[in-house]
């Protein structure tokens, strides 16, 4: 399958499939072959489960820069560190990256190539289902320590290779935290759709055809409004349903003690009970949703280990923010996302509410 996606600033695709790595490759070699480097990006989990296959069907001699795992990759030393490699390397202009791994290899792959030498291309090679995201959109960055994804740029890839068989030894933790990605997509885009994932028994247990078509449903949604508004001026910041409160949780509880996509669907669940005050969401709904994802062992226990108080200093260092006012994205109905401005007092409330809710369905 492949995917369009057209930006103001470029256009490429998105090839997904099970086995697809070699044949992608030979689809982009006119691009590829006119490097005079090519370097792998990738992280040391990564590389230790996955490099065989790699090997085997990547075509092309190549250079590999191996970093730690997780959100350890996205510091600034890691960044320096990155960009020494690629000078001790003799990369240039004519150079060309590829990022193979997670959405935080993703994202510093992505950052490096648009600051080295001021633009490199690069290609995205994601084995997560969270960087199904995370992947398609031409976001990077990396962490301050202040805050996450706080310094980065718009800076799109010149193709997304999601070849679905490295999908095959993901844990079950970083299935649950990508699946909520998706089901994101879902919420923001089709009621019909949504349903069907509310009625798997196991989110984490889905077969792989009808995985890929998740998957594809979900990159479809991305690219539309990645084409709408490809710098997040409008339509774009729908794709942050639920990543507020969510990223508040994350950062609260140390980035990769939470994996991202748990953050998000609790985060969800408060965006849901906010839109029951402005949108027509019920709070049937709201509840129905809860039980779906407590079923599935999101950890919505996160939400006691913190006071309101601490998560407001996370939540007024989201990016969202303008003239000082927090901003969160909700739903007037299933498929109908909106942005409303919240004030602090009812962010309190909701809080409030989302505690009381989580001691009667989390049971």
């Amino acid at each position: 399958m492949r995917i369009p996606v057209n930006t103001q600033s470029h256009s490429y695709e998105v090839f997904i499939g099970s086995g697809i790595l070699r044949t992608a490759c030979d689809s982009l070699k006119e691009k590829i072959e006119k490097a005079d480097k090519l370097v792998v990006f990738t992280d040391e989990n990564v590389w230790q489960a996955q490099q065989q296959y790699f090997k085997e069907n990547f075509p092309y001699p190549f250079e590999v820069f191996v970093m730690p795992g997780g959100e350890a990759c996205k510091s600034f030393q890691n960044f320096e560190d990155a960009h020494t490699f690629l000078i001790e390397k003799h990369c240039s202009r004519k150079s060309f990256l590829f990022a193979f791994g997670g959405g935080a290899v993703g994202d510093l792959t992505g950052f490096v190539a648009a600051t080295f030498m001021r633009g490199i291309p690069y290609i995205q090679i994601p084995t997560t289902i969270l960087a199904h995201d995370s992947a398609v959109g031409g976001k990077t960055a990396i962490n301050h320590p202040l805050g996450k994804n706080l310094v980065g740029a718009f800076y799109q890839p010149e193709a997304v290779i999601y070849d679905i068989n490295f999908l095959d030894s993901l844990p079950t933790k970083e299935i649950r935290s990508g699946m909520a990605e998706v089901i994101k997509h879902a919420l923001i885009s089709d009621e019909k759709w949504l349903k069907q994932l509310m009625q798997t028994p196991s989110i984490t247990k889905i077969d792989k055809t009808a995985l890929a078509n998740h998957l594809k449903s979900g990159i479809e949604v991305k690219a539309k409004i990645v084409g709408q508004d490809e710098t997040e001026q409008s339509v774009r910041k729908y794709l942050n349903l639920g990543h507020t409160y969510g990223h508040a949780i994350e950062a609260a509880a140390g980035y990769g003690g939470l994996a991202h996509g748990e953050a998000v669907m609790i985060g969800m669940v408060y965006a849901l009970l906010l839109s029951e005050r402005y949108g027509q969401i019920s709070r049937e709904f709201t509840i129905d949703f809860l039980k779906f994802a407590y079923r599935n062992d999101y950890p919505f226990e996160e939400v006691k280990r913190f006071s309101f108080v601490e998560l407001y200093e996370y939540l007024m260092k989201d990016k969202k923010i303008e003239y000082g006012k927090l901003k969160f994205v909700l739903l007037q109905e299933i498929g109908q996302p909106f942005v409303r401005e919240i004030g602090e007092s009812e962010c309190r409330e909701v809080d409030r509410e989302l505690r009381y809710l989580l001691e009667e369905v989390c049971k």
